[in-house]
């Protein structure tokens, strides 16, 4: 069944490329999993001018003349990938597009992804392929604050055409990876802990005299001050990638004492605390399922995210950082590992649809098949979890922008 169907996609791709933007499009799906209620049988979405204009059973929804024609077994909202290090991080893994960390100071808040981000990279095209079209990416971990994260879809040449979210999270480390190399601090977590603490405490002065000063004696301009001062006012958070227990607690510590948003990166050992991270009421951006278990990850557990959900914290799936070719992980296929250890499967697609939407604070446009939401959709041949599947088309804003290879 699958040759001819990927076949009439194919040709349906044809039809399609040389369409102008925001052409009016549907999509049938034997399965439409919505994310805003119960899957809906034979199914339809019809997008105008790059939102989602109407969906429902196919008995409900008509296919109004002129609109061009997607079929496919099972349809998702685009997925989300809440954490990546793709488009700063790139295939070939040389100096020349390794941008994701810098590593001259141990301390860089002023660095923004949005100056790294390579549109092109094909590490993008990749991920797309299996039906991804939103990635939460930056500075990756790896330094005490490496810098500032963006949110964009994975389209377009150039970063402005992609950006949802020019600046989303400030990306900090605790744990060993954050170490400083030959003597260089920090070097102990108490160390760490010290220097953002005085970091933080710097910023609040800076703020104070730039608020309380007179016209013309305000201090002079510190993009290191004002990136920290945003998590300070709530602009945005500070994620935080830690392991261990310890870290993990410091971390909720420290934003209780400086009162900024917290998200909580990796996790490897959340299951231990679970208790005390829902009281916190702070995210969690869990590490891929299928982390290699060992190093700071050694207490890691196939069944976290499962874990997590039946703690009632709130979650979403990553790819996260890979030092090794391709340098990245498919969200997809670790969402499947979690449905595989005792997440369902209604909850294992949430957690890279719209629960990541809603940690990202983007579910107003996506995470979900919403009329006036983004028309961004994932097309399968098949179970989304299931290895022998494939992604056979995606559809961003209306377009689309990906297609079976057969």
């Amino acid at each position: 069944m699958r040759i001819p169907f990927r076949a009439h996609f194919a040709l349906i791709f044809v039809l399609l490329a040389g369409l102008p933007l925001h052409a009016q499009l549907a999509v049938q799906a034997e399965t439409l999993h919505t994310m805003a209620g119960p899957s809906i049988q034979n199914g339809v979405v019809l997008i105008q001018q790059g939102k989602v204009a109407q969906l429902g059973p196919a008995t409900d929804v008509g296919i109004p003349q002129g609109y061009q024609v997607l079929r496919a077994k099972v349809v998702t909202p685009g997925l989300i990938d809440a954490h990546t290090v793709v488009g700063l991080a790139g295939h070939l893994n040389q100096p020349h597009d390794q941008d994701q960390l810098e590593r001259s100071s141990p301390v860089q808040p002023e660095l923004r992804a949005i100056d790294a981000y390579n549109a092109r990279e094909r590490l993008v095209e990749y991920l797309r392929g299996y039906g991804i079209t939103t990635i939460h990416t930056g500075h990756g971990p790896g330094a005490l604050i490496s810098g500032q994260t963006m949110i964009a879809k994975i389209w377009g040449e150039h970063v402005e055409e992609a950006v949802i979210k020019p600046s989303a999270m400030l990306a900090a480390t605790l744990g060993d990876s954050a170490r400083g190399a030959s003597n260089k601090p920090p070097g102990t977590r108490a160390k760490m802990m010290a220097m953002l603490r005085s970091e933080f405490i710097q910023a609040q002065e800076y703020l104070r005299k730039r608020d309380n000063a007179e016209e013309g004696k305000k201090p002079a301009r510190d993009l290191h001050r004002e990136a920290l001062g945003r998590v300070l006012k709530g602009e945005m958070p500070l994620m935080v990638t830690a392991q261990r227990v310890p870290e993990l607690l410091a971390a909720i510590r420290l934003a209780k004492e400086f009162g900024f948003r917290l998200v909580l990166d990796g996790a490897a050992e959340a299951h231990m605390i679970l208790d005390e991270i829902r009281e916190s009421g702070y995210p969690v951006i869990l590490h891929p399922p299928m982390m290699r278990h060992f190093g700071e990850g050694e207490n890691a557990t196939f069944e976290a995210a499962a874990r997590l959900k039946a703690a009632g914290i709130p979650f979403a799936l990553q790819s996260g950082f890979e030092s090794y070719v391709p340098k990245t992980r498919v969200v997809l296929f670790e969402a499947a590992w979690a449905a595989a250890n005792g997440l369902s499967f209604e909850d294992a697609l949430a957690s890279i649809t719209i629960d990541a939407a809603r940690l990202l604070g983007i579910d107003d446009r996506l995470g979900s098949l919403q009329v006036g939401k983004d028309g961004d959709l994932a097309l399968f041949d098949g179970d989304p979890f299931e290895y022998t599947s494939h992604c056979v088309g995606v559809v961003i804003e209306g377009q689309l922008v990906s297609k079976t290879k057969n």
